[in-house]
């Protein structure tokens, strides 16, 4: 049975910059996560980051918080741990947290701190969809079920 990596945050783990979560209740995940499908990461804490820590977002090809340090190496760090577990585990889908600096699959905040989203993909999410692995986020679940199935 093919894996799916997803963002720790959806199963209850307080990962996010604020210490807390984002969890995604839906059966099929439920499911997944019985018959043992999940892979679980959080790239920013596997590139290093702590918890909990400045809030993030890319400007330009860089990652910066809000207190302008650039984080941009502990961003593709974690990215790049992120390939290497699908690449290992022949994992063809992710699903990640959408808006995330990280995760972000279609948008992510404009680098202003101001609350505004942007198109474009998080560190980790563009790294894997370069690598042919499928990146879906909570707005598009469904798809990914529908996906997931028919593979």
């Amino acid at each position: 049975m093919n894996k799916i990596l997803i963002s720790s945050c959806f199963l209850g783990n307080k990962v996010r910059y604020d210490g807390q979560t984002k969890v995604l209740v839906d059966p099929q995940i439920t499911t997944w996560q019985q018959q043992g499908c999940l892979v679980v990461i959080c790239p920013e804490m596997s590139g290093g980051l702590p918890v909990p820590r400045a809030r993030a977002e890319q400007v330009g090809s860089k990652v910066i918080d809000e207190f302008a340090v650039d984080v941009t190496e502990q961003f593709q760090r974690g990215a790049s741990y992120a390939l290497e577990l699908c690449q290992k585990q022949q994992i063809k889908f992710a699903l990640l947290k959408e808006y995330s600096p990280s995760c972000g699959s279609s948008q992510i905040y404009n680098g202003h701190f101001n609350g505004t989203k942007v198109d474009g993909q998080g560190v980790t999410a563009k790294l894997l969809s370069e690598h042919g692995i499928a990146v879906y986020s909570e707005l598009t679940l469904e798809q990914l079920i529908r996906d997931y199935t028919e593979q």
